[in-house]
């Protein structure tokens, strides 16, 4: 888990007026250019994550140097208005580790599309153990919406706790989240592609936090999510691909699921600078959606 933030909120209060004020858009300037100071926060967040592994410098050098060159075959082809975020690793990866990449850019993104007014490891901390003093401040109408987001987390954390069981079954080589509307036109989504991904075995694959600092950077570098219109509390939708045998009793098969055509897109193509995976490699694998749809919350 990415590290928690201490004394962002100093009391009961301005915990209360922080959660349910309505957020804004708030810009910073990095080398002359304005950038969204909610992915300045997160990049920095994850710059102080302590890789346990001890090999956290030395990985990440090579994470830099691999992705300088890009991937190692051409993107797929874009529509107008869509983009792509490729980011390469000089090495296999763990399927824990792929599992981390779903649940984490879940969360970052449902932050910076205002469907959470705080990161998620922020709101876990002011949710799940409210202090005395922000209990008694709390009126009715906002115990009504603390209730009300509680409840969005609690189906939040459901989903990355099945996304994690649903990576221990089976490959994951794609996955969704899907943004407004329905599963078949959402108002924008994004995709994970893993499908170039080699998994490592135990002990010989790359340091996960290294691998989630290079994703992020990678996003914040590419700027994805400036040019988007402040977006209103909607749903989010998750899907992901596994094989159709995996037996899978959570997530609902959707067996004729096709990616949609319109809303905006962004894509994340992590990979490791490997030849491509042919795509018959995935023949018996299938969509499958969460049952469950997340609810922004603007509060």
């Amino acid at each position: 888990m990415m590290p928690r933030e201490e004394g962002f909120i100093q009391t009961g209060r301005r915990r209360e007026e922080v959660v349910m004020a309505e957020p804004k858009p708030e810009v910073a300037a990095v080398d002359g250019k304005a950038w969204d100071i909610r992915l300045l926060a997160q990049l920095s967040e994850l710059e102080r994550i302590e890789d346990s592994e001890g090999s956290c410098a030395s990985q990440t050098e090579l994470l830099e140097s691999a992705s300088a060159h890009g991937p190692s075959s051409n993107p797929e082809h874009l529509c107008p208005g869509d983009s792509m975020v490729p980011v390469v690793f000089p090495g296999p990866v763990s399927s824990e580790g792929c599992c981390r990449f779903a649940c984490e850019l879940l969360k970052h993104i449902m932050y910076q599309r205002q469907q959470l007014p705080l990161p998620y490891d922020q709101l876990t901390v002011f949710y799940s153990k409210p202090s005395p003093q922000a209990e008694d401040i709390v009126k009715k109408k906002a115990e009504r919406s603390y209730k009300k987001f509680q409840q969005a987390l609690v189906e939040l954390e459901g989903i990355l706790s099945h996304l994690e069981s649903l990576f221990a079954r089976t490959l994951v080589p794609r996955v969704l989240i899907l943004l407004g509307g329905n599963a078949l036109c959402p108002k924008e989504f994004y995709e994970l592609d893993l499908a170039r991904l080699t998994l490592g075995r135990m002990g010989q694959s790359l340091s996960t936090s290294a691998c989630l600092r290079r994703l992020f950077r990678a996003l914040f570098m590419a700027d994805a999510f400036s040019e988007l219109k402040a977006a209103p509390a909607m749903g989010t939708i998750v899907m992901a691909q596994g094989h159709r045998e995996c037996g899978e009793d959570w997530f609902r098969p959707k067996l004729n699921y096709q990616v949609p055509k319109r809303g905006h897109k962004l894509t994340v193509t992590l990979s490791c600078g490997g030849p491509p995976i042919p795509d018959s490699t995935w023949d018996d694998y299938i969509w499958f959606q969460a049952p469950v749809t997340l609810k922004g919350f603007r509060e």
